[in-house]
């Protein structure tokens, strides 16, 4: 999946504010074009309007769970390549297990640094870039 123009498209999905406004400020700030989803219901109809490149998916959230939009995500053919990003309070090794199951490409714990994560996506956004 190529990023349209110069901006690479993220979705952040969490149900947590005090998690969500400052990762979209962060990663606004390093020139990502970013949206935002308060819940899995949220998150399915950004996916389908905004085609995002990379999604920062919450597991635990009202209605769907992140494990089901992942789901939703990896059978859907418009969204072929796009990089799914686990950020969970879920630690246990299966529920990390499950997460990658679900088709995720990172599974990161809560507490997390906002600096591994930027990193981590710099390196999914380089190495799509570079194949």
């Amino acid at each position: 999946m190529k990023k349209e123009g110069k901006k690479w498209k993220v979705l952040v999905v969490d149900d947590e504010p005090s998690i969500l406004m400052p990762l979209e400020f962060l990663m606004r700030k390093s020139g990502y074009q970013v949206y935002i989803a308060r819940n899995g219901t949220e998150a399915i109809e950004s996916v389908d309007r905004e085609l995002p490149q990379i999604i920062v998916l919450d597991i635990m959230m009202p209605d769907v769970d992140g494990y089901e939009v992942c789901r939703y995500i990896r059978s859907q053919a418009k969204m072929e390549g796009a990089k799914v990003i686990f950020l969970s309070a879920k630690t246990k090794e299966a529920d990390i297990k499950k997460g990658y199951e679900a088709g995720a490409d990172l599974y990161i714990p809560k507490p997390f640094s906002t600096r591994f994560l930027m990193e981590k996506i710099k390196e999914l956004t380089q190495s799509e870039e570079n194949s």
